[in-house]
């Protein structure tokens, strides 16, 4: 059961379809961190915004 959780966690959203649309986003717009590859800042970015929404509850900034 944890594991099914875990899976469908907004920390695996982040990771395992925001990180690379990231990485995509960065190679199409010709961005990039020098000395490090477009994945990682993806998946940095990607896991940061997994945990704040998995923190607040939402992936809406404005909760009601």
């Amino acid at each position: 059961m944890k594991i099914i959780q875990f899976l469908f966690s907004p920390i695996a959203f982040g990771i395992g379809l925001l990180a690379p649309l990231i990485a995509q986003l960065m190679a199409f717009a010709g961005l990039s961190v020098v000395g490090v590859p477009d994945i990682w800042v993806g998946l940095f970015i990607g896991a940061q915004l997994g945990l704040v929404a998995h923190l607040r509850g939402s992936w809406v900034w404005v909760k009601p």
